[in-house]
């Protein structure tokens, strides 16, 4: 049974990850220089009566040819996995389709995995437009591309102070008068409000559109992935080049 474009995406990360583990340890190990050093040292008294000790040594416990080697069968799994991905993405074609219609044919993977990138940016943008009033009526404006509210009339006023006599003036009394303001009405205001935000459904509509173009590139994604690879083996020559 061939081996799928989608079962080498899932293997990937896992290799990844093992072969940088392995690589980083491989790394460590030969900057321990008394684990690649070794000694022999034998004691030899001057004459018969001296003291005799034994023999001391240490073995080398890692050579820099065997990590080497090991690295590279590492990276040769890697490099092999990575090299059988790219190569077939160069071949994992799929159409988009929304209900039934293509918007766009035999499109590489790689393309499809840009568009979704993009399409999560436009939907989060779409999301956050702002929408009109709903507490207001809104109508399409021509002469000013924008939405209008119908004009709404209000009055202006102005205060004007006016005299109250209580008690008329006597002979022996000033008149006795209270003084207070009074509104009049002296303009109309007419309000029109303006907006350049959307109305909300023909937001919902926008984001529902963008959505179905989401899942259909996701579908897309998903086909193209089954697409059956051929197994690459560039790491042996790469390898066997560089530690050969």
């Amino acid at each position: 049974m061939a081996t799928k474009l989608n079962q080498i995406l899932a293997v990937e990360k896992g290799v990844k990850s093992d072969t940088q583990r392995k690589v980083t340890d491989a790394y460590h190990v030969i900057q321990k220089l008394p684990l690649l050093s070794g000694l022999s040292r034998t004691y030899q008294p001057i004459d018969d009566e001296g003291e005799s000790l034994p023999p001391e040594s240490t073995r080398v416990q890692v050579k820099a040819d065997d990590v080497l080697r090991d690295v590279g069968k590492t990276l040769t799994r890697l490099f092999d996995v990575t090299a059988t991905k790219d190569w077939t993405n160069t071949v994992a074609r799929a159409d988009v389709v929304v209900d039934g219609r293509t918007l766009l044919e035999d499109v590489p993977v790689t393309y499809l995995l840009f568009l979704e990138k993009q399409l999560t940016d436009i939907h989060t943008m779409i999301s956050k437009l702002p929408t009109l009033d709903p507490s207001e009526t809104w109508t399409l404006d021509a002469s000013t591309d924008s939405y209008r509210t119908e004009p709404v009339k209000t009055t202006r006023t102005k205060k004007v102070l006016r005299n109250h006599v209580k008690a008329e003036a006597t002979e022996k009394h000033p008149a006795q008068v209270d003084v207070y303001t009074e509104d009049i009405v002296v303009g109309y205001w007419t309000k029109v409000a303006f907006s350049g935000a959307m109305p909300a459904a023909q937001v919902r509509a926008l984001i529902e559109r963008v959505t179905k173009l989401q899942d259909a590139v996701k579908f897309a994604r998903e086909e193209a992935n089954v697409t059956d690879v051929t197994d690459r083996k560039v790491g042996d020559a790469i390898f066997g080049y560089l530690f050969g």
